[in-house]
C-alpha cells in the first residue's frame, strides 16, 4: 500500500494569472493499493468513484506510460481540501494520483516528470507547482516543460482563507473571462505582479498595491455572493490585500502577523453573511507532496 499527503494550494494570488501559487497546510490523504482485481474507491462521493474519478485517471497516465498493468486498484481518499472552493482539489488529485502510481511502477519517473504530467493533465501550472514541491511558486508551462522558481515569503505575512459554502466550477469561472484584454491591464498586471513577488520576499507593504488584478478578478467577482462587501470589510480590519483564491469562491487575505484580531474580528463581520462563510487560518507548507507509508 501507497499513501500520500498533498497540500491545498491557491493560486493567482491576484495578479499572477495561472503563474503564481501557494501550498497551504489543508491536506488530501490519499491511499493506494493493488487488488486481485476491479476498481474501489472509497471516501468520496458517488459520483467521483468510477472510472472518471481525477486520482485514478491521473494513475493511468502513469501506468499507461510505464507499460504497467495492475490486476485491480483500490483508493482510499481522505480530504481536507474543500471541492470547487479554489483551493486545488483538483490538483491534489493530480498529483496524489500521479505519485501513487509511480510508486507502484518503481518510482520511474522523476519529479520534474510528474510536474509536466500534471501540467498536462491540469492545463496550467499554477497549482500543481506548489502541490508537488510547496512553498510559493512562479511556474510556466512552454514546449511540455514546466518551468519554475520557488519564492522565499517574508515571515511577516500570514494568510487566512474565507470559505463560504457555495461553490464556483473552474469551467465556469474560466468562460467569464474575455478572450481579449485590453492593452493597458495588461500592462497593469506585468507591473504588480513583478512588484508582488519582490513584496513577499522583501515582507512590505508594498504588497498594498501590487496585489491587484485587471485580468481575471473583475470579472470572476460576480460569481461570489458579497464579495466586494467582505473584501472591505477584511481590508477595514487591517488585511493588507484580498484575492480570489483560484477560480474561487474562497477569498484569501493577506494578513501582518501582529495583527492577532483579525480572524475573530472578520469571524463575527460575517456571521450571518448570505453564503456561510468560514475563516480558516492557514499556514504555507514548503513540504509539498510526499509519501508517507
Amino acid at each position: 500500500m501507497v499513501k500520500v499527503r498533498v497540500p491545498a494550494t491557491t493560486a493567482n494570488i491576484g495578479p499572477g494569472f495561472d503563474c503564481l501559487g501557494i501550498a497551504l497546510d489543508l491536506y488530501c490523504y490519499i491511499e493506494v493499493e493493488e487488488i486481485e482485481k476491479g476498481l474501489v474507491i472509497e471516501g468520496c462521493d458517488d459520483k467521483f468513484k468510477g472510472e472518471d474519478n481525477l486520482i485514478y485517471k491521473s494513475m493511468k497516465r502513469i501506468f499507461e506510460s510505464a507499460s504497467y498493468s495492475p490486476r485491480g486498484i483500490k483508493i482510499k481518499v481522505d480530504s481536507k481540501i474543500p471541492i470547487s472552493r479554489g483551493l486545488g482539489s483538483s490538483a491534489a488529485c493530480i498529483i496524489g494520483g500521479l505519485l501513487a502510481a509511480n510508486e507502484l511502477v518503481g518510482r520511474v519517473y522523476s519529479k520534474e516528470e510528474i510536474l509536466n504530467i500534471a501540467t498536462q493533465i491540469e492545463g496550467h501550472p499554477d497549482n500543481v507547482t506548489p502541490a508537488l514541491l510547496g512553498g510559493m511558486t512562479a511556474a510556466i508551462y512552454e514546449r511540455d516543460r514546466v518551468y519554475y522558481n520557488k519564492i522565499k515569503v517574508a515571515d511577516r505575512f500570514k494568510f487566512y482563507a474565507l470559505i463560504p459554502q457555495f461553490t464556483v466550477s473552474t469551467e465556469k469561472a474560466r468562460k467569464v473571462l474575455p478572450k481579449v484584454i485590453d492593452y493597458k491591464d495588461a500592462v497593469f498586471n506585468i507591473g504588480r505582479v513583478s512588484l508582488l513577488i519582490t513584496s513577499f520576499i522583501e515582507g512590505n507593504d508594498n504588497i498594498k498595491i501590487a496585489c491587484r488584478d485587471k485580468i481575471h478578478e473583475d470579472y470572476r467577482k460576480e460569481l461570489i455572493r458579497g464579495f466586494d462587501t467582505i473584501k472591505e470589510k477584511c481590508l477595514d480590519l487591517g488585511s493588507l490585500a484580498v484575492f480570489i483564491s483560484g477560480s474561487g469562491s474562497t477569498l484569501m487575505a493577506i494578513v501582518d502577523k501582529e495583527n492577532t484580531d483579525f480572524k475573530a474580528k472578520i469571524e463575527k463581520d460575517i456571521y450571518n453573511f448570505e453564503g456561510s462563510w468560514i475563516v480558516k487560518e492557514v499556514n504555507i507548507d514548503y513540504e509539498g507532496a510526499k509519501i508517507i507509508k
